[in-house]
């Protein structure tokens, strides 16, 4: 008798633990998309007469309509997508990969973004050839990108839910079997649960960051210092995406993609 209460009692101690762990992943994710909010408002003719003006063409007004629906809705992968599509259509590349980036940061996993943007990027003046990466942090980033901060989120929760059950199956199964393969399965998706939430944790956090950004002048000098006198490093065309490391006054320290490190206006540059 007191050796079931005892598990009664570890049984509701790692609920609770879990029900804490689910309320910091919810506490975590990004706002819901936009354009699935919109779906079940009058506004969402709006973007149904921005495709119509895209198919049509007419990639200005689209372009406005697009921008009118981010300023009033909010974000969203759809809207900056097509926006994406129609400023390349424009041949006005910079905006193009702009858009693209924010919507592949947003859903990381989509294709078709990653590979607008990757023919965006073939039109840009400048070939910066990025550093690689250790083969197992490539691994981990590429495993992460397969989903945005609320699929992650959501995967955690369902792992969580399932390592419950593996719990409830190893302290309460009477037999051997049951219990070697609750406690096993459980493992493995307390390893799932705590991955999951980990990489909500970093895509949440790459999102909010704030910390890349596209070149947006036709040409700008990379400085050696926050300064117009300032050693030249090297010309950027725009389009070209460069990574803040911090900011003095009116100027932005970058690292290039190639890891060379300058200073550049804050006016040439816009955030992702």
């Amino acid at each position: 008798m007191k050796i079931m209460k005892f598990k009664r009692y570890l049984i509701l101690l790692f609920i609770q633990l879990c029900l804490s762990g689910i309320v910091e992943a919810q506490d975590i994710q990004e706002q819901p998309d936009t354009l699935a909010s919109l779906s079940n408002l009058p506004d969402t003719e709006w973007l149904k007469q921005a495709n119509e003006l895209y198919i049509n063409e007419k990639y200005q007004d689209a372009i406005d309509l697009y921008e009118k629906i981010l300023r009033e809705k909010g974000e969203s992968v759809v809207v900056h997508y097509n926006l994406g599509n129609a400023y390349y259509k424009k041949n006005e590349i910079a905006p193009a990969i702009l858009h693209y980036e924010r919507a592949l940061l947003r859903d990381p996993g989509n294709e078709d973004i990653r590979v607008n943007l990757e023919m965006a990027k073939q039109k840009t003046v400048d070939k910066i050839e990025p550093i690689g990466m250790f083969f197992l942090s490539q691994w981990l980033t590429d495993i992460r990108n397969i989903f945005s901060t609320n699929q992650w989120s959501w995967a955690g929760i369902v792992t969580f839910l399932f390592f419950i059950g593996c719990l409830a199956l190893f302290f309460f199964s009477s037999k051997r079997l049951w219990k070697k393969i609750g406690f096993y399965a459980g493992i493995i998706l307390l390893i799932g649960t705590i991955s999951s939430n980990i990489f909500a944790y970093r895509q949440k956090e790459k999102l909010t960051a704030k910390d890349t950004a596209i070149i947006f002048a036709p040409t700008v000098t990379v400085k050696g210092s926050p300064d117009k006198s300032g050693v030249d490093i090297v010309v950027l065309h725009e389009g070209s995406k460069v990574f803040i490391k911090s900011k003095l006054g009116n100027w932005s320290e970058i690292v290039l993609e190639d890891g060379n490190v300058g200073w550049i206006e804050n006016n040439k540059i816009e955030i992702i």
